[in-house]
């Protein structure tokens, strides 16, 4: 949507780059973790958290952004919208650097696990790379404002939650037949929950982009997305 003053379009334009730019990194951290865990490599873990502070700074920056944005430009509609929305999406992607973080720090703990060769890399590798693909789409679709990803989204959310309760099943069956393993399992346990939660928060980020668009929060959209988002 273009505007009469450039100097809006420069603002919006600049806000939805430096979101971008924020979830891109916080791409480059999810992956990183999930990387980590499977070569338990510590350099890794040390980026993740180092890109931890540049993540809260675009956070913060976009902050200013989108409160400029309302103060000077008093938008109105769908550019309300989009700036309320970027506000959520920050807030979402700075919970998901979160997971990253936390993610990172169980790895320097798995590095005590005696029975690596046990851990269900491949099912975690699985999950990672589906919450991954779920982040790249709602990126997506908010830089592009398509409205349709969320309904993907939420069917794909499901099947990373059957990945996730999957998961803890074979982990609590490790526990139970090698009790030295409780320590090093229950970070894996840990570990799963964060990247079931990158899920979740990818879900979101996706679901603000149809409040923007459509003027749908589909948070009260019932189970039949399509039939709000006509108006029925």
């Amino acid at each position: 949507m273009q505007h009469t003053l450039k100097a809006f379009d420069a603002d919006i334009d600049g806000m939805r780059s430096t979101v971008m730019a924020m979830g891109g990194l916080v791409e480059k951290q999810v992956a990183r973790a999930v990387e980590a865990i499977e070569h338990s490599d510590l350099r890794l873990v040390s980026q993740v958290l180092i890109d931890e502070e540049v993540v809260n700074n675009y956070h913060i920056q976009t902050d200013i952004i989108c409160n400029r944005i309302l103060a000077k430009r008093q938008p109105l509609a769908i550019d309300l919208r989009e700036v309320i929305g970027t506000l959520h999406t920050v807030n979402d992607l700075e919970r998901i650097g979160d997971e990253a973080k936390k993610i990172a720090k169980r790895v320097r703990e798995l590095e005590q696990h005696s029975n690596r060769g046990k851990i269900p890399f491949v099912k975690i590798s699985q999950m990672a790379e589906a919450v991954r693909e779920m982040l790249q789409q709602a990126l997506d679709a908010f830089l592009r404002h398509d409205p349709q990803v969320a309904t993907r989204l939420v069917a794909q959310d499901t099947e990373v939650d059957q990945l996730r309760d999957t998961l803890n099943a074979d982990l609590a069956a490790l526990m139970s037949s090698e009790p030295s393993c409780v320590s090093g399992t229950l970070n894996l346990v840990f570990i799963v929950q964060s990247i079931e939660r990158i899920g979740d928060h990818a879900k979101n980020i996706a679901e603000y982009v149809v409040n923007v668009v459509e003027g749908v929060d589909m948070r009260h959209a019932g189970g039949d997305f399509s039939k709000a988002s006509r108006g029925t």
